[in-house]
């Protein structure tokens, strides 16, 4: 296993932004640096945020909220950009995935219950499909780097960077390492202030930190739980992607092409 190093942008108003490049492929490449980026919303990111997002010279933003979180939480862009912003025309969920719960949520346990039951839908969500194959045939199109991003960074945005990791070769191993560094970013008071308020009102009690660390955080689980519906609906994730993504040789190669050094 290969951790790629200093893999996290410094902001403060935005959370879990990083490169997701780096990991080694099978054969003894590596994905390229500096092309594929992932984070959080950007409805709270500062000037010195977008500073540092503009440096990065990100051409296409791939949006995988819904239409309803877009109105709520409006991302600030980078002054002047001039690039591409894709997003779907409609909800991808009925609300962020660790936000889909309810007042029943009384333990970690039944927490991590909740989320492993988001990850067990996300596979038949039309809106989701939809999205990663725009998302992989937009990375195999366009020129320059990419940032994809959902609510807190992590479930949807997740799911999207390990489809990508999976076409260009990187083991399984790795794929949850990168899926599992998001307990390792360093904005997690971003995430907490953004959703914690807000469940504890709906609910009128303080929730545990045990239960916010199963909510706000990921779990190997969550990731294994998605992929065993996937191959359950399919076989494999490969029919997965080449049924429901579109995913065919041609793009594959594509993507190999352009994003594996």
């Amino acid at each position: 296993m290969t951790h790629p190093t200093d893999a996290f942008i410094r902001t403060t108003g935005i959370h879990n932004f990083r490169d997701y490049g780096g990991w080694r492929v099978m054969g003894g490449s590596a994905v390229r640096r500096g092309l594929l980026y992932r984070s959080g919303q950007h409805v709270e990111a500062s000037d010195e945020d977008l500073a540092a997002l503009g440096r990065l010279h990100i051409r296409t933003v791939i949006d995988l909220r819904g239409e309803s979180e877009r109105e709520r939480h409006p991302c600030r862009r980078v002054e002047g950009f001039d690039g591409q912003v894709i997003f779907h025309e409609g909800e991808t969920s009925s609300s962020p995935p660790h936000l889909d719960i309810d007042a029943s949520v009384t333990t970690a346990a039944y927490a991590r219950e909740r989320m492993q039951a988001v990850y067990t839908r996300m596979p038949h969500n039309p809106a989701m499909i939809a999205m990663f194959g725009r998302y992989l045939r937009v990375l195999a199109d366009n020129e320059g780097p990419s940032l994809v991003h959902c609510f807190a960074g992590k479930d949807r945005t997740g799911v999207a960077a390990m489809l990508v990791l999976h076409l260009l070769g990187v083991s399984r191993e790795d794929q949850i390492a990168e899926f599992m560094r998001t307990n390792d970013a360093p904005t997690i008071a971003v995430l907490r202030r953004q959703t914690v308020p807000a469940l504890e009102e709906r609910f009128g009690r303080t929730l545990d930190e045990p239960s916010i660390d199963a909510l706000l955080g990921v779990r190997e689980e969550y990731l294994e739980t998605w992929w065993a519906e996937a191959e359950r609906m399919h076989g494999s994730l490969d029919d997965y992607v080449s049924r429901e993504l579109g995913v065919d040789d041609d793009l594959r190669q594509r993507l190999q092409a352009r994003y594996v050094t």
